[in-house]
């Protein structure tokens, strides 16, 4: 089978991305975006969604991260909706409940072909460290946008808000490992449109 790969450059006033994919990896990660929280949680992400990750960006981290966050958001969801395709096979949807210590985060996936986003999340505070917990529903959000999917993250409960956004990077991760995934009782699109 033909591994499913893009690569993606973005190269704007505030950032200059070069980004690399393939879903058919084996979890390898190459990441610096120039903000710290955001590269462990793509690396968490690439381990656990079994996908090859490089990325290179700047960005004018002398304002703040939000432009490099949503901007790699942008790349990672144009990167995954080419390297797709045709999604002939694929299982398409995936859900998990997924527990990170004090934490817990339910994840839903539809690889529809349509955008649409709910996140119910609250953490303990606006830090983790020096990055802004709002900027990782800014960049889940790019993301799934880009790449034409329906996202719901639900976090009914989790003390530590490094353990929150722990477990919604992986839960993320596994639901779309799983939805990817080539499925041999499933030749076509599974859509009775015919496409996705």
């Amino acid at each position: 089978m033909k591994q499913r790969k893009a690569s993606i450059t973005r190269n704007t006033n505030e950032t200059q991305i070069e980004l690399l994919l393939n879903i058919d990896g084996s979890g390898r990660s190459n990441i610096s975006t120039g903000v710290g929280f955001l590269d462990h949680m793509l690396d968490l992400l690439a381990k656990h969604a079994n996908f090859d990750l490089n990325i290179k960006a700047k960005g004018d981290h002398h304002i703040d991260d939000h432009h490099t966050v949503e901007d790699v958001g942008i790349c990672l969801g144009q990167a995954f909706f080419e390297a797709l395709s045709d999604k002939k096979g694929i299982t398409r949807y995936a859900s998990i409940s997924l527990p990170m210590q004090d934490a817990l985060a339910n994840i839903a996936v539809d690889l529809s072909g349509r955008f649409a986003f709910v996140y119910n999340v609250k953490f303990n505070g606006s830090l983790i460290g020096d990055f802004h917990v709002e900027l990782i529903e800014e960049f889940i959000e790019s993301f799934c946008s880009n790449a034409r999917f329906n996202l719901h993250v639900n976090v009914p409960y989790g003390k530590n808000s490094h353990h929150i956004a722990e477990a919604i990077f992986k839960g993320m991760a596994y639901v779309l490992f799983v939805a990817v995934a080539i499925n041999e009782r499933k030749k076509d699109v599974p859509s009775t449109k015919g496409v996705l």
